[in-house]
């Protein structure tokens, strides 16, 4: 005597395993396997895969994803910054590490990577020379120059900063906007020197773009109503080192540290109705003005 075909339903994803189990949204039956646990019951694939369509991703106070609690950015920066580094020392020799004056003998020595990428105005490298700088025509230089740094004390003293503010600002900001400030700060202090130095004097560093980040640590701390007093310190003691040590370029300090500062406003008081839109043109308006002054100052060095 043959059985009774089984009248239990089957998961719609396998037939042939039998289950009393639905997903809460759309009612097919679905196996262990195909099974995610939701607020209510369980839900199948395809449900889980539609409802993360539809759900909008955590942001912060500022509009960033909270991807930005990763430091991926500030990582990344660090990286880039130290090969950079790497590749200058491997280009020109020890001397480019460190035991080559300034710094109280602790700096680097130039080497043909800073020569390429660093703050030059519009001078030769050599007397009677080929004519180098921003105003030659090498605009990269504005950008380039912020992950140079003539030894390595230059650049432990500029990650320690980046390491420690970074990290906090990415996981405001999320890494986007975080990048954004980094990079206009940074193109700020490098305008600035170009604008406020000598045509021939050299400037590289990340610590325009890191002054940068000490201003946005005051602006953002105080949109959330925090005690901004333990920054204090900090700003001070880095202006005083930015007066005080010899070969220092106190315009491209003081450059980063007012662009970075008029970043951190643009994102953190743009009104969160149009946020986006308005830290877009911010930042563009922010660039636009730099822009601007690289290209009266060129004018002036040309006429």
């Amino acid at each position: 005597m043959s059985e009774a075909p089984s009248t239990a339903p089957v998961c719609y994803r396998h037939s042939s395993r039998e289950t009393y189990i639905r997903c809460t949204r759309c009612d097919r039956p679905i196996c262990p396997e195909c099974m995610h646990e939701a607020s209510v019951g369980h839900q199948c694939p395809e449900c889980v895969t539609e409802g993360r369509k539809t759900t909008r991703p955590a942001r912060t106070a500022f509009g960033g994803t909270h991807a930005g609690r990763a430091g991926y950015a500030t990582r990344t920066l660090i990286g880039i910054n130290v090969a950079v580094m790497v590749l200058s020392a491997i280009v020109g020799g020890a001397k480019a590490i460190a035991g080559s004056g300034g710094w109280f003998g602790l700096g680097g020595a130039q080497t043909s990577v800073t020569r390429f990428g660093e703050v030059l105005g519009y001078a030769p490298y050599v007397m009677n020379g080929e004519i180098h700088g921003v105003a030659a025509g090498e605009w990269w230089r504005l950008f380039t120059a912020m992950f140079l740094h003539y030894g390595v004390l230059h650049l432990l003293l500029n990650m320690m900063l980046l390491w420690q503010l970074g990290r906090y600002l990415e996981a405001q900001l999320g890494p986007i906007r975080f990048t954004a400030l980094y990079v206009l700060a940074g193109l700020g202090g490098n305008v600035a020197a170009y604008v406020f130095t000598p045509q021939n004097q050299p400037a590289a560093g990340a610590s325009t773009a890191v002054f940068g980040l000490v201003a946005a640590m005051f602006i953002v701390n105080k949109r959330l109503k925090l005690d901004v007093t333990a920054l204090i310190p900090l700003l001070v003691i880095n202006l005083l080192f930015t007066f005080t040590v010899p070969n220092i370029s106190v315009a491209g300090h003081l450059g980063g540290l007012i662009a970075g500062g008029a970043v951190a406003a643009v994102l953190a008081y743009a009104p969160a109705a149009r946020r986006s839109q308005v830290q877009a043109i911010g930042c563009a308006v922010i660039f636009l003005v730099l822009l601007v002054g690289a290209v009266v100052r060129t004018q002036a060095l040309l006429a």
